[in-house]
């Protein structure tokens, strides 16, 4: 009787895990079409207050759209600015870093010998050390993120048609209440979580930025305003997200003051993510996210494979997304909302 009812349990998650599977590989093979669509989802509920705090106040109905495409519009062309100057100062400074960097390599294979390990393994290996791959990495994430934010003239579209729906949206969404009320609830969780996410990352975000440039400041290292944007933009990446953005100044502390220097910018980030994003962020963020730390990196890792950096950049609130629709929306699906948040039900807590 008990095998009677584990096969179709068994059959139906190998089904789910299948269509999740061509699911996933479809969105990767339409991601120039996906990525800007979802990118406009997350900036129309990012805007979203503005546009009820007008309506509100009684504000005219050309702004209640006019006003949230203004922001977006300015968000957008700020982005690509900075992506821009972040692309082509990176590849700038492989050239003028050439001759240090060569020369680190050299003291490092002295440095090698005197312990005794000078092999030839050890020097093949020193010598495969690339300052260009080194910046590659950020490089191309930089890279990434512009080749879809170039295709603002679609994303403005995108934003200013949802704009237009959002009223209507809202309606049917109110109407529909009594009739499917937890996939509206679901909805208006995803929205709030998401808004709550974006606010509360780009507040502690900055923080971190403004610490992180002081440092870089005091420091002495090349471009620290342009490492601080970066390490903004890379605070909406779950777990990874720090790494990236501290590579290129450690780098060029190193380059520019030597070990001292890049011991100092990596102890200085460290300290700085610690106290703001590990000691007093979560206790803003609360329930936002509602996803597990194994998750958030599932979720990071899904979505960059699916749809490149700027599946990195809103790993967060896509997972979210999919959390509303497939699982929030489900009448039983408390026991699988729980698995993903790592939290017990507070009904059936021990």
């Amino acid at each position: 009787m008990t095998d009677q009812r584990l096969v179709p349990r068994a059959l139906i998650g190998l089904l789910c895990t299948a269509s999740a599977v061509v699911t996933l590989a479809g969105i990767k093979e339409v991601g120039s079409i996906i990525g800007p669509v979802l990118l406009a989802l997350v900036l129309v509920l990012a805007v979203s207050p503005v546009r009820t705090w007008l309506q509100r106040r009684g504000a005219p109905g050309w702004t209640l759209i006019a006003v949230p495409l203004t922001i977006v519009l300015l968000l957008l062309l700020g982005m690509v600015t900075i992506l821009t100057i972040a692309v082509a100062e990176t590849a700038n400074l492989v050239p003028a870093y050439g001759p240090q960097f060569d020369q680190l390599l050299a003291e490092a294979q002295k440095l090698a010998a005197r312990f005794g390990i000078g092999t030839e393994q050890v020097n093949q290996t020193i010598k495969s050390f690339d300052l260009g791959k080194i910046f590659a990495l950020v490089q191309g994430f930089a890279s990434g993120l512009l080749g879809v934010f170039t295709s603002l003239i679609l994303i403005v579209v995108l934003v200013l048609a949802m704009c237009l729906d959002a009223r209507s949206f809202s309606q049917v969404l109110a109407s529909g209440a009594a009739h499917r009320p937890r996939f509206v609830q679901a909805l208006g969780d995803f929205a709030h979580k998401t808004r709550r996410y974006l606010v509360v990352s780009t507040v502690f975000g900055l923080i971190c930025s403004v610490l992180d440039v002081t440092a870089l400041w005091l420091l002495e290292v090349p471009l620290p305003l342009l490492w601080g944007v970066l390490a903004l933009i890379t605070n909406y990446i779950p777990n990874v997200g720090f790494v990236l953005g501290l590579i290129p100044p450690a780098l060029l502390g190193l380059l520019e003051g030597g070990p001292k220097t890049m011991i100092f910018v990596i102890l200085s980030y460290m300290l700085i993510n610690f106290v703001i994003q590990s000691l007093i962020q979560p206790k803003f963020l609360g329930d936002a996210v509602g996803l597990s730390t194994t998750m958030t990196l599932l979720s990071l890792l899904v979505w960059a494979f699916v749809l490149g950096p700027l599946g990195a950049l809103l790993a967060i609130p896509l997972s979210l997304l999919v959390r509303a629709l497939l699982i929030d929306s489900d009448p039983n699906g408390e026991w699988a909302a729980a698995l993903i948040s790592g939290e017990v039900p507070a009904g059936e807590r021990p």
